[in-house]
């Protein structure tokens, strides 16, 4: 018995080992330069088959093919991914999402480019670098770990390398090479994959898909040890593979020994789950990258050439009609997409996940195994298969609520890979399961038929899900989450709404894929394959119901009559390329075509017609209807309104809060009345508690002590979008609207989620804020700050609150516009609607305000009246 617990031991510090240096890898690319790469396995997939190309193929002594393959090609593909992929991105700015997309697509590009070179088959004989004596790989684990932490600690390298992850922008400032620094670790995260891969290939199966995702599976150490600690992520490695190693000595009776079997096999798995489900989040910010079909609206010629094209199987016949089935189907199941991740904006990796239960469910239901449900013909087994998968899509939903970006993506990823390891290639959740077609169309043209009908529901279903209030809702949270919280929108409530509508289409479209093919396969349902959708679908157009078919043809005619692998590497190129064109491919081409149409068919205006052109220029332009806007709104326009008398009753009260971050009081005791009719402000310095108290009134941030009412009422403890539906409007600093929104529907989005629903609040608000021209048509995206000031104003006042919290609302304005600020807040409180402005501008404070707070390191220390309070020494 010790001796098989010696031996098992070894074989678990083997494994423990090349997970180590999968964590050592994607620590090191992170903080170097705050990129998860999601192509860690890809580059540990190529690394393989490039050794053993070189060796089996090509005859070269080991050795030498290994010196080539992990000190000049690994490095230098994460040289080259720095230096082409990911440092365009940087220099934009370093969208997280944008990032995420891109590492997907070079994930499916290295995939697809795989498997049309060395083809799919799983590959055995792959070379032995290292003997599967454990010793020589920990020393290797040990060695790298010992060096990398010394070179962060003690050398010039590593000062650099913190400083670039605390604030590149900074780090740059003071003269540190910021991309040699990323470089350098892009260079070392590809060499470990490539060790990985190497050390790996010999012992597992070497293919395209298998090999990456095993890699992927391990990215559990990375995030155990919060994407920093070193020690921490090889000591999780080597525990796990012990434990996973171990545990193949359990053999419990029953189905149980089955379920514990397949655990004890997949423990990385299980702590990617858990990490990744129950542990905090790594990434803050949120949304995908809007590419350009998401604000331009579709032709409806474009449509009728979609209808036609997919009208065209129909007199297709044999194989072409076979394959052809397979696009609707796919089509539902990147429709899914558009819902969540497209209008949504929720990051979503798991849908295929969603697409294999329902074809399992599905099989299930038909063939009368589905545990407390009867034989079910099969159009009925489909219909109940999606009203049972539809909410199991709280499984990503739930964890939506509190994740964005990165750590959205690893807890959707992780639910694909849980699902695909623990039901799908399970044989007591799998074996022997058919999958008929329905009666009456068991034919591919009749099931075609069929299929045409469904994809016709669904696109009825994805467009109210994009149109209305509930797509104006959605669009506004992928937008700004907390600005679609300020207008009453409920967030939480509608995250989980677009993960369950997307599961429910998933699953439909996975249904469909299963009957079509007239089988339960598990591997077109594999965590690798939701990869490919995701990407596919948001370089298509991420929230374009006719880009998520146009992907579904892409997808399955690339890949029709040729090696496979073709349409992972198209959509591999455009989803890598994403850091190029930030407006997608659509939007290069459309820019492309525009720029020739100039070149060729316009002449260039004199400096004479330049101002001629000026002169003329149409008054539903963008600049003239800002400047009309302006006039309107002029000062000297409107008659200066009285100001309320300060005897009105108090709306919101703050009592005795505190609120602490990190150990800093915030906040210290901070009492705070905002009365009806009046504006009230705070003033003090930078970090002296201004914004902190805001967000404690707004509902962002929860006090440690102390209570906030509303009128009689605690709301402590609610929610910002709850407030706002009881009255409390706010605006932000930084703005928050939403740019693929036109103004009208911007305001709308107030109106129709505030405090109470009247049909003519949002003319009323368009008109007290001189939007209701020509301007109200234009898509906030690109108009000036002064005119989405009014924009962000308007909403708030279209939800009809008895409060408004404007957080600095002058910011960015010039003169002109402040003065017309000034003049609309004025008629707000002469209405009786109670304002809190937090300001920096004291003149605007002095002329508005008929209370000053002046605050000072968490504490109120002053307050009165403008004339009094402000002529305090320091304010």
């Amino acid at each position: 018995m010790s001796s098989l617990t010696y031996d098992l031991t070894l074989a678990g510090l083997s494994v423990g080992a090349a997970a180590a240096l999968t964590g050592i890898g994607l620590i090191v690319t992170y903080r170097a330069t705050g990129v998860l790469n999601f192509a860690h396995g890809a580059v540990a997939m190529v690394c393989a088959y490039v050794l053993r190309q070189c060796v089996v193929g090509w005859g070269w002594p080991l050795w030498p093919a290994a010196v080539v393959t992990l000190l000049f090609l690994a490095p230098g593909v994460g040289v080259l991914l720095e230096r082409f992929v990911f440092r365009p991105l940087s220099l934009q700015g370093g969208d997280p999402a944008r990032t995420l997309v891109a590492s997907i697509g070079v994930f499916v590009l290295l995939v697809g480019g795989a498997a049309l070179v060395w083809g799919q088959g799983a590959r055995d004989d792959a070379p032995e670098l290292m003997s599967a004596d454990p010793w020589g790989q920990l020393a290797v684990v040990s060695v790298l770990a010992a060096g990398v932490s010394a070179v962060i600690r003690w050398t010039r390298f590593g000062r650099e390398l913190r400083a670039v992850v605390d604030d590149r922008g900074l780090a740059v400032l003071a003269g540190v090479d910021a991309d040699r620094v990323a470089a350098a670790g892009w260079a070392f995260g590809s060499f470990t994959a490539g060790l990985t891969g190497v050390l790996l290939a010999p012992y597992v199966r070497l293919d395209p898909y298998g090999l990456p995702l095993l890699v992927m599976e391990v990215v559990a150490v990375a995030v155990a040890a919060r994407m920093r600690s070193l020690p921490v992520a090889v000591v999780v490695a080597l525990g796990i593979g012990i434990a996973q190693s171990q545990s193949t000595r359990l053999h419990p009776p029953g189905w149980s020994g089955q379920l514990v079997q397949t655990v004890g096999a997949n423990l990385f798995v299980v702590v990617l789950l858990v990490t990744a489900l129950v542990l905090p989040g790594l990434g803050s910010r949120d949304a995908l990258p809007r590419t350009a079909t998401s604000h331009v609206t579709t032709p409806p010629a474009a449509w009728i050439v979609a209808a036609v094209l997919f009208l065209l199987p129909l007199g297709f016949a044999g194989s072409d009609l076979h394959t052809s089935v397979q696009v609707p189907a796919l089509g539902v199941v990147l429709l899914s997409l558009v819902v969540v991740s497209g209008r949504g904006g929720q990051i979503s990796l798991g849908q295929a996940a969603y697409a294999g239960l329902g074809a399992l469910f599905t099989a299930l239901l038909a063939a009368g195994r589905f545990p407390g449900l009867p034989r079910l013909p099969e159009l009925a087994a489909l219909a109940v298969a999606v009203l049972l998968v539809a909410p199991l899509g709280l499984l990503t939903g739930w964890p939506a609520i509190g994740r964005h970006g990165l750590a959205l993506a690893l807890a959707t990823f992780a639910v694909g890979v849980g699902v695909s390891r623990f039901v799908f290639t399970q044989p007591y959740a799998t074996s022997g399961l058919t999958l008929d077609r329905p009666s009456g169309f068991d034919g591919d043209r009749a099931y075609y038929v069929l299929e045409l009908s469904l994809l016709s529901v669904a696109l009825l279903a994805t467009h109210a899900l994009r149109r209305g209030r509930t797509g104006r809702a959605l669009a506004a949270l992928r937008d700004h989450e907390q600005g679609a919280a300020a207008a009453g929108v409920r967030v939480p409530a509608l995250k989980l709404l677009a993960f369950v509508a997307g599961a429910a289409l998933a699953a439909l479209g996975g249904s469909m894929l299963g009957m079509g093919l007239r089988a339960f396969d598990p591997s077109a349902y594999d965590p690798v394959r939701g990869l490919l959708w995701f990407a596919a679908a948001v370089v298509l157009g991420a929230d374009s119901t006719l880009g998520a078919l146009t992907a579904a043809a892409l997808l399955v005619g690339l890949d029709a009559g040729t090696r496979g692998g073709v349409a992972a590497a198209v959509i591999g190129v455009l989803a890598v390329c994403v850091g190029r064109f930030p407006g997608g491919p659509y939007e290069a081409v459309r820019g492309a075509a525009g720029r020739l149409r100039l070149r060729g068919g316009e002449a260039r205006l004199t400096p004479v017609g330049v101002r001629v052109r000026g002169r003329l220029r149409p008054a539903g332009t963008p600049a003239a209807v800002e400047a009309g806007a302006r006039r309107r709104t002029a000062p000297s326009d409107r008659p200066r309104p009285p100001l309320r008398t300060p005897a009105s009753p108090a709306v919101l009260t703050a009592q005795a809060l505190y609120a602490r971050y990190d150990g800093f009081a915030a906040l210290d005791g901070v009492d705070l009345v905002v009365r009806a009719g009046q504006v009230t402000a705070v003033v003090g310095p930078n970090g002296a508690g201004k914004s902190t108290l805001f967000h404690c009134l707004a509902g962002t941030v929860r006090p440690v002590r102390g209570r906030v009412r509303f009128g009689g009422r605690d709301i402590t403890g609610l929610a910002a979008h709850a407030r706002t539906r009881l009255g409390i409007g706010r605006t932000f600093q930084q703005l928050a609207v939403f740019p693929s929104l036109t103004v009208a529907e911007n305001v709308r989005v107030g109106a129709e989620q505030g405090r109470a629903a009247e049909p003519a609040a949002v003319e009323r608000a368009l008109r007290l804020f001189g939007l209701d021209g020509d301007v109200r048509s234009l898509s906030a995206a690109g108009l000036p700050t002064g005119t989405l000031r009014r924009v962000e104003l308007a909403r708030a006042f279209a939800g009809s609150p008895r409060v408004l919290l404007l957080d600095e609302p002058a910011a960015g304005l010039d003169t002109a516009e402040v003065a017309a600020l000034t003049l609309v807040l004025r008629a707000l409180a002469a209405e009786g609607t109670a304002l809190l402005v937090v300001e920096h501008d004291l003149d605007l404070v002095a002329d508005l305000a008929h209370v000053v707070h002046v605050m000072a390191a968490g504490r109120i220390v002053a307050s009165g009246p403008p004339d009094r309070v402000l002529d305090v020494p320091g304010t």
